[in-house]
């Protein structure tokens, strides 16, 4: 077994006044050469955007992005045809494949918008842009594993071009679960924790701390209080 931890305060840190941004990965402005990826996963940020405001139309190429909204709601337009908004409860995939130009907004004028940005390498270069958005049930993650991504179309979730798979759950304090990898002869587990404190194969992890694991069929965990969890399986080399 192989970890690497992320604790929440060290990471890389924005303030655009209208956009508040922690990353766990090197992005844009923030260098760190030990923190360039976790294997396919690039980006996993922590954004804060400020009420009405937001990214204007820019550019993304050969690139899974997936957003997960955590409060509040976010207006999305492309140049596919698609002006959406995603809330709470919400996941959004975007394959940019060939090319891509977007726009995300606040959409509320009286509250902050919170929501995770996630980048994660295709296994397919110039794919045909596209566009996805579906509602989660969140009691599917009641002390249990919600999977919310994956390689496959006719599968749970959204989908990427990628052998990736996303699990959220929400656990009571004491619970305990078991994850088992889709994949472990190539792939690694990155855990981000949403809210609370959890033990994973006995490391502690508090509230925004990330943990990648790999060279592991299974991880264990237990809430050493009531905690959200983000789990992401990716290769470990790209084009796996």
């Amino acid at each position: 077994m192989n970890t690497v931890l992320h604790k929440a305060d060290t990471r890389g840190h924005a303030n655009h006044g209208w956009l508040r941004s922690r990353h766990t990965f090197s992005f844009a402005n923030y260098h760190h050469p030990e923190r360039m990826n976790f294997g396919a996963l690039r980006v996993l940020n922590d954004d804060i955007v400020s009420e009405s405001q937001g990214f204007g139309t820019h550019p993304h190429k050969d690139m899974e992005i997936v957003s997960i909204p955590l409060e509040g709601d976010l207006k999305h337009k492309d140049n596919m045809g698609n002006e959406t908004i995603i809330k709470a409860g919400d996941i959004q995939v975007m394959s940019a494949g060939t090319g891509v130009m977007h726009s995300e907004y606040n959409n509320n004028p009286d509250q902050p918008v919170k929501f995770l940005q996630i980048w994660v390498f295709p296994n397919k270069q110039n794919v045909e842009p596209r566009y996805d958005q579906m509602t989660l049930n969140s009691a599917d993650r009641r002390n249990k594993l919600q999977q919310v991504l994956s390689p496959n179309t006719d599968d749970a979730g959204v989908w990427v071009h990628q052998n990736a798979w996303f699990h959220m759950t929400r656990l009571d304090k004491d619970k305990t679960l078991t994850y088992q990898l889709k994949n472990p002869k190539n792939n690694g587990v990155y855990v981000f924790v949403l809210k609370g404190d959890v033990s994973i194969n006995e490391q502690k992890l508090n509230e925004r701390d990330g943990l990648g694991i790999w060279d592991i069929a299974t991880l264990d965990f237990k809430a050493d209080s009531d905690t959200e969890l983000l789990l992401m399986e990716v290769p470990m080399q790209l084009n796996k």
